[in-house]
């Protein structure tokens, strides 16, 4: 699945580089990430860094990520993005944009359907409150609403 989420990235990419010539790729913060010896400021540790691709560039993106040489100010760095650490494509020349959230297997959190312990229920029943019509069921840290009471005119 990771292999057809990542063709999807690079798709939309050359995609957007073929209609209008430019191509923004937001970046997560990761060790696999080169960026040179310029690195990751404090604040893309944090929300990540914006990387701007023109058709004119020389890059390689291939079934491991984007090997290019950046220019960040007047400095060329030479970089690896690892398309897994890829997290939104977007193009504001046509006000379109493509995200993808980090893969489980790269972020903690809560497990897939099927992932529980035997024996153990996959979702935990909320009583709803007093003269609310809604049931909730807690997954794992996420809350599902689920209204099966029909509408009335």
């Amino acid at each position: 699945m990771d292999g057809n989420l990542n063709s999807l990235k690079k798709h939309i990419f050359f995609e957007f580089l073929n209609l209008v010539g430019r191509a923004f790729v937001l970046v997560r913060y990761s060790d696999n990430v080169v960026l040179g010896n310029r690195g990751f400021t404090a604040e893309e540790k944090e929300n990540g860094i914006i990387l701007v691709f023109n058709s004119r560039m020389n890059f390689l993106w291939d079934d491991y990520g984007i090997t290019a040489t950046l220019v960040f100010g007047t400095s060329p760095q030479k970089c690896f993005i690892p398309v897994d650490d890829i997290m939104a494509v977007y193009s504001p020349d046509l006000n379109a944009q493509f995200m993808a959230s980090p893969q489980p297997s790269a972020v903690s959190g809560p497990q897939p359907i099927g992932s529980q312990k035997e024996g153990e229920k996959p979702f935990k029943k909320i009583e709803p409150e007093k003269g609310q019509k809604i049931k909730k069921y807690e997954k794992q840290g996420h809350v599902i609403k689920v209204d099966f009471t029909k509408k009335r005119k």
